[in-house]
């Protein structure tokens, strides 16, 4: 199962650099490619608002 970044993602950032396969592209939200995304959780944990949550 991916993450996905939800509604309340404020384009901080913060995610981008945690991802460890660089699945994650700038939007308003910021994207993640569930097929690229190894639900690591990593960006969950950097994110100020909670955004990314598994799909």
């Amino acid at each position: 199962m991916a993450y996905f970044i939800h509604e309340e993602c404020i384009a901080c950032g913060a995610c981008v650099p945690e991802c460890p396969v660089d699945c994650i592209a700038e939007g308003q939200p910021y994207v993640i490619d569930a097929e690229k995304c190894i639900d690591c959780g990593a960006c969950n944990a950097v994110c100020p608002v909670d955004a990314p949550k598994p799909a």
